[in-house]
């Protein structure tokens, strides 16, 4: 059974930063896409970023480009969202997922549904 614990959630004024880790507990999501998404209350749930295997191609939402970095140490089986210049509009829980379909692939997804693994969330919120 593979799990997802991420971790580095928390308060954090407009302007502020944090950095979000994912530790999986399988050392094959090594090679696999990883991703991170988001979800505020009332909202569906929204692509963030994502991160082929090797670190080759990574992708962002257009409202999160610039500010936020995705990362990955498969030595640690650990992913990383660096997150600088947070607004109100980013406080969401933030969920780390994995797709395992494909073995290497090197373009990534944006839908939610195509990731098979999921972490239990990590709340941020941003004050004004």
């Amino acid at each position: 059974q593979v799990q997802l614990v991420e971790s580095g959630g928390g308060l954090v004024q407009a302007g502020g930063s944090l950095r979000l880790s994912c530790v999986a507990s399988a050392r094959t999501l090594s090679s696999y896409i990883m991703g991170w998404f988001r979800q505020a209350p009332g909202k569906e749930r929204e692509f963030v970023s994502a991160i082929t295997w090797d670190g080759g191609n990574t992708g962002y939402v257009d409202s999160v480009k610039g500010r936020f970095t995705i990362s990955r140490d498969n030595a640690k089986n650990t992913v990383y969202l660096q997150m600088n210049s947070l607004s109100p509009e980013d406080t969401a829980v933030y969920y780390c997922a994995a797709e395992t379909d494909f073995y290497r692939r090197t373009t990534y997804y944006t839908d939610w549904k195509k990731y098979d693994y999921w972490g239990q969330g990590t709340q941020v919120t941003v004050s004004s």
